[in-house]
Order: structure tokens, then sequence, then C-alpha cells
């Protein structure tokens, strides 16, 4: 059994809690926290397994380490705090551990991020011993894994698009909504998320693990925006009003140019209502969020990914794929060399033996 940490107790840390209980070569060592009103608190409790675990939290992030787990699922958010991240990642790698996180955005494509992300990784890894993944759900399997999967069904392939399209409504993490993405603030606002630049920092290295899997040049990384404006107030479950002529919907694309053409697009539409722009995509059916993969060429295919978690919350489903990826992956980065790994080097594998096992 390969002792693991679960480092934040938020969206992610709750199905991280779920994911390393659930498996079978996983056990789970310890939970972090960061507010001290969590610890002491049963990991089943926080991470809604529906049982004790036995695990108490903690705020010791020195003690935790200092008994040398063999993984750590950093799961606190890097949104609002990307050196923090940084140097907690830096630090459990440091300690020998394998770590697995959604919190690094530029370290998806390790090979293309900046020095000042790489470098102090690459350090740990050369002192510690450890190791390092990064990845998501968008960014992540939904760029990357998923895309070129079905790439390898095509005979020709002339274009490959991938689409988020969510309904955040129902997301339970107003200070990203509301603040990194924009939306309920006056259109006049400036969203950090959408700021020119920001969009290839948080998506440009999935264009780059794709061409480089395609085995095609990259001329250059553009970006486009669209946003709307809600016609009327909206109150939603879990994050309160949002008033009529605020931001209600985003559309944007960072699009890998190649040969002047933008063949590799990554899209993203963004309401915080259903009836906001409804002439953007929508998810079939209807539902409230969806990851659509679409590979033009011949023959055309076409893949749409729901996922649910929380009492059919698909933001929480989402959340909960990104984890499965990661914690998925433990035992492989557990037998491999240390090292920083993307996702074309960590084989997405089948649940073996994890079919109808109770948690």
């Amino acid at each position: 059994m390969i002792a693991t940490v679960v480092w934040g107790t938020g969206n992610v840390g709750r199905a991280a809690i779920r994911a390393v209980a659930a498996h079978p070569g996983l056990d789970l060592a310890a939970v972090l926290v960061h507010d001290p009103g969590k610890a002491g608190r049963d990991a089943g409790e926080l991470g809604d397994v529906g049982r004790r675990l036995g695990v108490a939290a903690t705020t010791d992030v020195d003690a935790v380490l200092a008994a040398r787990p063999r993984a750590v699922v950093y799961a606190a958010s890097g949104d609002l705090r990307p050196d923090e991240a940084l140097a907690d990642v830096v630090r459990a790698v440091r300690s020998g551990a394998v770590v697995v996180t959604p919190a690094l955005y530029p370290l998806y494509d390790w090979r293309g991020a900046p020095p000042e992300f790489r470098d102090p990784v690459l350090a740990a890894v050369a002192e510690g011993g450890g190791s390092l993944f990064a990845s998501g759900v968008d960014p992540g399997w939904g760029n990357d894994v998923l895309p070129l999967l079905m790439s390898g069904l095509g005979t020709t392939v002339d274009a490959v698009r991938c689409q988020e399209v969510f309904d955040y409504s129902t997301y339970d993490q107003e200070e990203s909504v509301r603040h990194l993405v924009g939306m309920g603030h006056p259109m006049e606002y400036a969203p950090l998320m959408l700021a020119p630049g920001v969009p290839t920092m948080v998506w440009g290295g999935q264009l780059r693990l794709l061409a480089r899997a395609l085995g095609v040049q990259l001329d250059e990384i553009r970006e486009t925006l669209e946003r709307r404006p809600l016609d009327t107030t909206v109150t939603t479950r879990t994050m309160g009003e949002f008033a009529a002529g605020t931001q209600g919907a985003v559309r944007f694309e960072v699009q890998g140019v190649v040969d002047g053409e933008p063949l590799l697009v990554i899209e993203h539409v963004t309401r915080i209502h259903a009836d906001c722009a409804p002439d953007w995509p929508t998810v079939p059916g209807g539902g409230d969020g969806a990851h659509r993969v679409i590979v033009e060429g011949r023959p055309r295919i076409e893949v749409t990914v729901e996922a649910s978690d929380e009492g059919e919350n698909r933001s929480a489903g989402g959340n909960a794929t990104a984890v499965g990826r990661l914690v998925n992956a433990v035992d492989w980065l557990v037998e491999a060399e240390p090292g920083l790994y993307d996702a074309l080097d960590v084989p997405l594998r089948p649940a073996a033996g994890r079919i109808g096992r109770k948690q």
C-alpha cells in the first residue's frame, strides 16, 4: 500500500479523499488543511465518503512530510496563490514524495514552462528524489489524452477542437467565478482570467502537448474573446445574485496556428445562466456542463463527456475526473524514475481491481 497524503479539502480535495480511499493500492496516511477549524475532523467527514476513515485532519505540514509519505495529492488551489502553491509542491517533492496536482497550470507542459516554475521543481527532484505530475480536466485530460485518443481513430485529421461548455450557476467557488472569470461584474470590469496572455498561460501548454503528439509545429498561439451581459437578474444556489447588465457569459478560444490556420483549438463557453448567449454552443440535451472533442477529418468524430458528482453536480463531476486522472497515476509514478512528467508520459489505464468495490 502506498502511503498517500491529501493536501487541501476544498472542491478538489473532497474528491481526492474519496479517490484515495477507494483505490486498492493507496493508503490515506494524512489529510492537511489550512483552516484550523477543520483540524481534528475525520477525513471521511471532510471528503463526504459516507463513513469514518480514522484519519484526523491536521495543519502540521512539517510533521506530515517528516513522516516521508510516498505520495501527495496537492489539492489546494493555485489560481490566486501560484507562488505559494509552487512552494508547497516543491517542498513535498523535496521530501521524496510523488506529487500529483491540478494547481500549477504552467507545469502541465513542463518543457515549455517558464524557468521560474520549472527549475525549482527540477532542483527538488534532484535533491529529494520525488516526482511531479500536474494535470486536470480542462486544462487536463479533456485537452490532451481525450483528443489524442480520438485522433487515433481517424483516417485523416484536418483539425482538432476541444470545448468546455458549462453553466457555472452550481459551481461552489465564488471567488473564481466572480473575480477571476468576471461573472456578475460590470462589463467594463477586466477579469484576470480573461486578460490578454492569461488564457495562453493556462491552456497554451495543452496546445503544445497536442502539437508535439501529432507531429506538427505551431506557428503561434492566438486568443479570441467574447462577453455577453445578463438580460435579467438571476439567483444561484451556491453564489447568490448576479445582476442584470453584468457579465453573464464568456466565450474564448486559445488557438494553435499551423501553416497560418487555427487547426488546434481549445474553446470555452461559460455561462452563469442558460438563458444568456443562447446562440453559443450548448450541451446536447440541455445539461449543465460537458467536455466535447471534435476531430474534423475523415471520418468526422465528435465525443461529449458529461460527469456528475455530489448530488448530480456537473462542476463537481469535472473536479472528480481531474482527481481520478491524478490519483490513478500515483502507483505508476511510484514505479517510475524520479522526475517531472506530463500527460504524454503518464498512461491513462483501466480501473483494474475497482469494479464493484465498495469504499
